[in-house]
């Protein structure tokens, strides 16, 4: 038998301008131009602020009632922003302004909505004033050039390389078809880890072609001629060998040969006693071999400007500047456009006000209209509290790390979470971590991402707390000081840290050496 009953419940839903803060805030500042452009691209309303040429400055200059300050509009225009933002949100300043509580907006963002029968209230869209512009805050030092200057690597790729030089290789149509197969299944860091068989198998299905396995290690020969020296290496030890072929053949290259071919899991281990007694060599010679070895390269694929894998480069968030003991910090904001509402609608609603009679159609496009224009002040508004909620967060930074920031010393480093920073600034945690999940700060020593700042402490016996940072650099100096014929076990440094005043167990001695990506002890002796 089935019941009906009623229940009421109460939870919280995020309303889609908060959604919009939340994602804004969350991506960095490199990806920040291409997100704009999206919104532009979909919303008619919103453009860019373009500054006044210069000829237009001088053709205007005649007239001096006519020419205008180009720095006094654009305060113009900050200021009308401030009163534009009081009389809507009802916010004092944009230093003051709250965590986004959007949810009580009324949503007329969305154009899948159809537009009500009701009066549409214009009031705010009918002053004489130009509906408000909206200019980036906190932009970083740099001249408006530098703002076009492509940040992706134009450099050709590496698989375009190899590709030129299979077409000026001696093969005919078969054999470079197997060859670009086989470039095409090159990895990242350059090598060849398919099969050959699967490889063949491709040919077959995907280009009609039936070949051999042999095929297809002749022409595999012929690629691994090419630059960079060991691409389309199957495993590390052939593609050592590969790049040892292009060296003179002397006693020091024929050893090493020797060493990867009969010796590689030896070596790989560091065995060098057992290697000494396979190949009977002296110390002298198996020193030099083993140095003509460490030279190689690894990952051809990543070698060069022109790698398989792209270019990154690192854009920072924020800017960090050192005035005599001063500390500036300002947003990187080059990338990003000024942004503003556009004016160009305005008299469509002045034309609908003034009509006599107002029919469906106007009142549709009207109501469109509307519903992009508040999109756009919704839009603005997210890009500023997500510039005023990231110097928020990044100022409590500074402020709480100021000593690092000053001198740049990974031992001044305090121990600091999320938590700290969320009760200075007044935000919630998971507000805090997404500014510092994907950020970075460009400061005299160098661009550090935000999570390098967070570190948990660790007891000394003074009874203050030293930032695991400190104890992971003061690792890292111990064993780049070490003894590499007898490089020091995980126990020996836990105690050289104790004796030093950090109360830190051998576990965890080998959880920081493992996270500065250190071997053990054994690994790192060397002749």
């Amino acid at each position: 038998m089935q019941r009906l009953d009623l229940k009421q419940l109460l939870s919280q839903k995020l309303s889609p301008q908060q959604i919009q803060f939340i994602k804004l805030l969350q991506i960095p500042t490199a990806e920040l131009e291409t997100r704009i452009k999206e919104e532009m691209e979909v919303n008619p309303a919103l453009e860019e602020d373009e500054p006044d040429e210069p000829e237009d400055l001088d053709r205007d200059s005649d007239d001096a009632d006519d020419s205008d300050d180009p720095d006094a509009s654009l305060d113009n225009d900050e200021n009308t922003l401030d009163e534009d933002f009081e009389d809507r949100s009802g916010q004092d300043s944009a230093d003051e302004m709250p965590e986004p509580d959007l949810a009580a907006k009324e949503d007329l963002a969305s154009t899948d909505d159809a537009p009500d029968n009701t009066d549409l209230d214009l009031s705010d869209y009918l002053n004489d004033d130009e509906i408000a512009g909206y200019k980036m805050q906190g932009d970083g030092p740099g001249e408006e050039e530098e703002r076009d200057t492509p940040l992706a690597d134009t450099s050709g790729s590496l698989l375009d390389s190899l590709l030129d030089q299979l077409h000026f290789a001696d093969l005919d149509e078969r054999q470079e078809a197997i060859g670009q197969q086989l470039i095409g299944s090159i990895d990242g860091d350059g090598y060849i880890r398919r099969d050959l068989s699967a490889i063949a198998n491709d040919l077959a299905f995907s280009q009609n072609l039936e070949v051999t396995v042999p095929e297809i290690e002749a022409v595999l020969r012929v690629v691994q001629q090419f630059d960079p020296p060991g691409i389309a290496a199957r495993d590390l030890p052939e593609c050592l060998l590969l790049q040892l072929e292009r060296r003179p053949q002397d006693e020091n290259t024929v050893n090493a040969e020797r060493i990867l071919t009969e010796t590689f899991e030896e070596f790989s281990k560091k065995h060098y006693p057992r290697i000494q007694q396979k190949l009977d060599l002296e110390d002298d010679e198996l020193k030099e071999a083993i140095n003509v070895i460490l030279k190689l390269n690894p990952k051809p694929g990543g070698s060069g400007p022109s790698g398989l894998g792209k270019t990154q480069y690192l854009m920072p968030d924020f800017i960090l500047t050192n005035d005599n003991g001063v500390l500036n910090l300002t947003l990187n904001a080059r990338n990003a456009p000024e942004l503003r509402v556009s004016p160009a609608y305005t008299e469509m609603f002045r034309t609908y006000d003034k009509a006599a009679k107002k029919d469906t159609k106007m009142k549709e496009a009207v109501t469109f209209v509307k519903q992009k224009l508040d999109s756009a002040k919704w839009f603005i508004d997210a890009i500023r509290q997500r510039q005023n909620t990231l110097l928020r967060t990044m100022n409590a930074i500074v402020e709480l790390q100021r000593d690092f920031f000053l001198e740049g010393d990974e031992g001044k480093l305090k121990p600091m979470i999320l938590k700290d920073i969320a009760q200075r600034i007044g935000m919630d945690i998971s507000t805090v971590s997404r500014v510092a999940n994907s950020k970075s700060i460009q400061t005299e020593f160098g661009i550090y991402p935000l999570k390098y700042f967070f570190s948990e402490g660790i007891a000394t016996d003074s009874g203050e707390d030293a930032s695991s940072r400190e104890v992971k650099s003061i690792l890292k100096d111990l064993i780049g000081k070490e003894n590499k014929e007898r490089p020091l076990s995980d126990d020996k440094l836990e105690k050289m840290l104790n004796a030093r005043g950090y109360n830190i167990a051998r576990r965890t001695v080998a959880k920081y050496r493992e996270q500065l990506n250190i071997p053990v002890a054994r690994l790192r002796k060397e002749l």
